[in-house]
């Protein structure tokens, strides 16, 4: 296994989408309204060891894709392999066995545990659901995995009430890790936790893809943080993916304005307040009728007619491994940068 942050290149992947999309039926009545396409059509691989970011801001599809992953949503379109396997339409019985292999943490720990459940009961529920018995018996798995994300084992029989919420999400981890998954989807995490905490709940996922050798897709709207811990960046924009790449290149040469004026938006610490920010007028257009051509063109200072009558492909400028889906993309680093020369769309503040 390659060590964190250096997966090997030529691995074939774990995971493999291609196309995906999910569309919602919107009705009045026995009318239908039309159809919200919270996800359009995505293409990413997943390969063993690695951890896959997905950014964006709320309602671009992140968690919806990331519950169709798992098969805890069916998928519109498109399709999904996972571990040379096709589970886009697999049904219940099929995927039992995977799910051993394929897991997810939930973004709220208040939430996603039964309060009439003990901790043990939680964590040992997916090793008796799917009738596996560990060498020593379940209890002492249970407690295993508890010291493993850092809980104390002697607090097999309490309730989750009697937990914090970092607490509850190293418990929510346990439960996700009790099968000894290959790939984990990681909804929002930490986004529900307290800064003090997210740093700990951050390095622990990290020390476990380490020290046994996970793959993630980590969803989360917090860049610091993916940043910290992803190897490739994939950027959503209303359901689809804008640009994708490795974390140097998406970080220090962003390509798409979408990736720049989310980047502008990190707090510079050494300053006072963000220098050379970029500001998006207007919201966010409904999925339930995107923009025609390019969805970000309504709020794109860069945006020209193609940009309205042709959708651009998410495709390589330079020959590398970084994708961009832009008619015009941006060139250069982020350093430096005052945001580009931004027309009515954006509002720039000074330094």
């Amino acid at each position: 296994m390659s060590e964190v942050g250096t997966p090997s290149a030529e691995a074939e992947p774990l995971l493999r989408v291609r196309g995906l999309a999910k569309h919602f039926p919107v009705r009045t009545g026995l009318r239908s309204r039309g159809v919200v396409r919270a996800v359009d059509g995505l293409d990413f691989d997943v390969r063993p060891g690695e951890t896959v970011g997905l950014v964006g801001e709320s309602g671009c599809g992140k968690t919806t894709t990331g519950r169709m992953l798992v098969r805890l949503l069916e998928p519109s379109a498109g399709t999904i392999e996972f571990d040379g396997r096709d589970i886009t339409h697999a049904g219940r019985r099929e995927l039992r066995p995977l799910r051993q292999d394929l897991q997810i943490i939930f973004q709220d720990p208040y939430a996603s545990l039964n309060p009439r459940h003990t901790v043990g009961r939680i964590i040992a529920m997916p090793l008796q659901v799917n009738g596996v018995e560990p060498a020593g018996g379940v209890k002492a798995r249970v407690q295993e995995l508890l010291e493993v994300v850092g809980l104390n084992p002697e607090h097999y029989n309490r309730y989750p009430h009697e937990f914090s919420g970092g607490q509850r999400q190293r418990i929510g981890i346990a439960r996700a890790l009790a099968l000894r998954p290959k790939l984990i989807v990681a909804d929002e995490p930490v986004s529900a936790l307290d800064v003090s905490i997210q740093a700990q709940v951050v390095n622990l996922l990290r020390e476990l893809q380490r020290d046994l050798g996970l793959a993630f897709v980590f969803i989360a709207h917090d860049l610091a943080v993916v940043r910290h811990f992803c190897q490739r960046v994939a950027v959503m924009y209303l359901g689809k993916i804008v640009e994708i790449g490795d974390r140097a290149d998406i970080y220090e040469r962003p390509q798409h304005p979408y990736t720049r004026a989310l980047l502008s938006a990190i707090p510079d610490v050494t300053k006072l307040g963000p220098a050379g920010r970029i500001r998006l007028t207007g919201d966010v257009p409904t999925p339930l009728d995107p923009p025609s051509g390019c969805r970000f063109r309504t709020r794109c200072w860069k945006a020209r007619e193609i940009c309205a009558t042709e959708e651009p492909a998410l495709v390589s400028r330079d020959g590398g491994g970084q994708a961009t889906a832009c008619h015009f993309p941006e060139s250069g680093p982020v350093a430096g940068e005052s945001g580009g020369t931004a027309g009515a769309a954006v509002e720039e503040v000074s330094k």
